[in-house]
């Protein structure tokens, strides 16, 4: 039986200490913590007000501006740290057997920013103004989809 062997050959990070896999290493190795006010919503009612939000994210950089407003920003994330991987690793994908190639992403809950917004057009504005890219935007599998289709 033939021995399998999995080889980490790029890495891309989007993280609260940084975009880019030498910002996010350099800030590890000057201690800098991630964790700082919730910025991204309002914290009042809520007890806790500092998290590891990431802020110096431009999804544009890797993804195409119209695509931006159809993915959840977990997706985005898992995107562009897919591409960021993919340049990182030199991988030529048209020299690449898709056989021998395979996605990993791991997500907890999917889109929570998109149904959030969701909901909000729904209370104020009715149903039709909720968008038709909800459901798509939200399943926790749109991730690795996402990075199968865009990044592959």
């Amino acid at each position: 039986m033939r021995k399998k062997r999995v080889v980490i050959t790029g890495l891309g990070v989007i993280s609260p200490v940084g975009t880019g896999k030498n910002k996010f290493w350099e800030s590890l190795l000057k201690g800098v913590s991630g964790i700082d006010h919730i910025t991204r919503f309002d914290t009042n009612g809520f007890s806790s007000k500092i998290a590891g939000e990431v802020k110096d994210f431009e999804p544009d950089k890797y993804i195409e501006k119209k695509e931006i407003k159809r993915l959840d920003r977990f997706t985005q994330f898992a995107v562009s740290a897919s591409k960021m991987a993919i340049e990182d690793a030199k991988l030529n994908l048209n020299d690449t057997d898709p056989n021998r190639a395979g996605v990993i992403v791991g997500s907890g809950i999917g889109g929570s920013e998109t149904w959030e917004q969701q909901h909000i057009n729904l209370v104020k504005k009715g149903p039709r103004r909720v968008s038709p890219f909800f459901v798509p935007m939200i399943i926790s599998n749109m991730a690795s989809g996402q990075v199968e289709v865009r990044a592959f």
